[in-house]
């Protein structure tokens, strides 16, 4: 059970997670990083992110990084259609803050029987898009949750976890000029009592230490993996920097 792996995992340390997104590179690419960032110490995989992902593109990126690693492969989708029955997870998430029902509950009734019937394993989590939100704020349709406010923050998250959410995922967006702001990221975790993951624009070991200062369970890292030269080396420092919490 990856939920359990995480929870276990997490009484260790604080985890790393890479996001890769098969849209953006072909196969043989998806698996050098894959292989890159397991050496380097990640804790699992997210596959996601494209808004335009095809089922086979998602199946094929599954099944490259299954080839060569066991860490937990858990889905990170847009869209129901791109939901792969190969993965061993599937975050099963809300964007409380989208003004679409779309995003809030169609994509996750569109799915529901295909998770069912694959076996995955649903991580429930409530999606948090923070500004400035990037291409997550606008393809969810969502109003950003400003970064001046932890208290509205902070409620979206008590809601997440008041109807029964395990996971809460504050998100500034892939690419975003900042991360969320570790002010934030600490209202949120002295508040809620269940896992805390931050993700978008955490680019170096010291944003990383921040947002795990602040209280962050896991940290994503996704444009980071894609545009660094020195990958395994930069992401065995960030991460380091994570599981010394």
């Amino acid at each position: 059970m990856v939920h359990n792996y995480i929870v276990k995992s997490r009484q260790k340390h604080p985890l790393h997670f890479t996001l890769l997104d098969p849209g953006k590179m072909g196969p043989d690419n998806l698996v050098e990083l894959a292989t890159q960032t397991a050496e380097a110490g990640t804790d699992g995989f997210m596959i996601g992110g494209s808004t335009d992902l095809s089922l086979e593109k998602v199946d094929a990126a599954v099944d490259a990084i299954k080839d060569i690693t066991h860490l937990p492969v858990i889905l990170f989708p847009t869209h129901a259609s791109s939901v792969s029955g190969r993965a061993d997870a599937i975050f099963f998430m809300s964007l409380l803050n989208s003004e679409s029902r779309q995003f809030l509950i169609g994509e996750q009734i569109a799915s529901a029987r295909w998770v069912k019937k694959t076996g995955l394993e649903p991580l429930s989590m409530a999606y948090l898009v923070v500004a400035p939100g990037m291409a997550a704020g606008k393809v969810g349709q969502a109003q950003p949750l400003p970064r001046d406010d932890p208290n509205l923050v902070v409620s979206h998250a008590l809601a997440g976890q008041y109807l029964g959410m395990n996971y809460i995922y504050l998100e500034a967006g892939s690419g975003a000029s900042a991360p969320v702001p570790a002010e934030i990221v600490k209202a949120v975790r002295d508040e809620i009592e269940v896992l805390l993951i931050v993700g978008g624009g955490i680019r170096s070991p010291e944003e990383a230490s921040a947002a795990v200062k602040a209280g962050a369970d896991i940290i994503v890292t996704g444009t980071l993996v894609e545009t660094s030269n020195k990958l395994k080396e930069e992401m065995s420092q960030l991460i380091e920097i994570i599981h010394s919490g």
